[in-house]
């Protein structure tokens, strides 16, 4: 499996790729817009081409970016759907321009007088419309399982897959799992019957060749909790046995592993410098050593890498 992280696109598109690569990143995901926001800086044809030529001469497999948190696909009609629409199209536009595997998305949050059916539904036709305005376009857009907050949507497989038959199974559609939101969402991947039983589940209702990429994140909270608290690799409540049972899993093996976890400051995302950031060095560091290990001890895997 590939290892990589969320890289800060701060200035620049490119920016991220540099990061990447000073980080010995193997995949990458990043923010190809402001996340904050609606409307985005466009990106300039020459930017983009850099963007292209440096993914390509660094190896970097594959590269996502992640949509903006204000995308809610599942929003009743309204103003906000329509701002939705038209923003998970200006992604998936962005991410063509940059050749892109796919554009990570959170489906959206029920609205308090819909039922979750209705949500799903709407959720699905928000994509049909999108892809419908973008018939030729090759990158992907990937469905984020959540962790289950609030009445956010795609918690549950059983609703991912409720939004892929809506789709009629578009190729189009690809799925992301974080690990901190299998936890917070009740899915115990920590033992390994659980293990066992939610990919038996995810392969039984979605289908392994869906999964396009894996958020790598251990949960401040413990199962169940239905909150979505990152926390860095090993110090949670999914643990190094589980990141190390993902590793070496044969049926993953050919995806990539992306962290999320917290970074620093002013190093990460420094606006003219690519800085090495410890934080991010710190969770790789510990992935790579599980990867590369048959069994790896929480002493081994943090050895010298000091607090978070």
């Amino acid at each position: 499996m590939r290892i990589g992280a969320h890289m800060s696109a701060a200035g620049g598109v490119t920016r991220a790729v540099e990061r990447a690569v000073l980080h010995g990143c193997e995949a990458l995901q990043l923010f190809a817009k402001n996340n904050a926001r609606w409307i985005g800086k466009s990106i300039e044809p020459d930017e983009a081409r850099r963007f292209r030529d440096l993914v390509a001469s660094s190896g970097l497999a594959p590269v996502v970016s992640h949509a903006s948190y204000l995308i809610n696909l599942a929003a009743p009609p309204g103003l906000i759907r329509d701002k939705s629409i038209d923003a998970i199209v200006d992604e998936l536009d962005r991410a063509d321009a940059l050749a892109l595997e796919g554009v990570v998305v959170h489906p959206g949050v029920c609205a308090p007088e819909s039922t979750i059916d209705d949500a799903i539904a709407r959720v699905a036709e928000a994509i049909r419309v999108a892809f419908a305005r973008r018939p030729d376009q090759r990158a992907m857009l990937l469905i984020e399982h959540t962790a289950g907050q609030g009445r956010t949507v795609g918690h549950r497989f059983e609703e991912i897959a409720a939004i892929l038959a809506g789709v009629e199974g578009s190729s189009r559609v690809g799925v992301c799992l974080d690990t901190c939101h299998l936890v917070a969402a009740g899915y115990d991947i920590v033992s390994d019957a659980g293990y066992a039983e939610t990919f038996g589940a995810f392969d039984r209702l979605i289908g392994i060749d869906r999964l396009r990429v894996i958020h790598a994140n251990d949960s401040k909270r413990p199962i169940g909790s239905r909150i979505d608290r990152h926390e860095h690799i090993g110090q949670g409540f999914v643990g190094l046995e589980t990141f190390g049972r993902l590793l070496h899993d044969a049926r993953l093996a050919h995806l990539a592993m992306v962290i999320e976890t917290r970074k620093t400051p002013g190093i990460c995302d420094h606006p003219t410098k690519t800085l090495r950031d410890p934080l991010d060095e710190q969770n790789l560091r510990a992935l790579r050593r599980l990867r590369d290990s048959a069994g790896v001890t929480s002493t081994d895997a943090h050895e010298d890498d000091g607090g978070a």
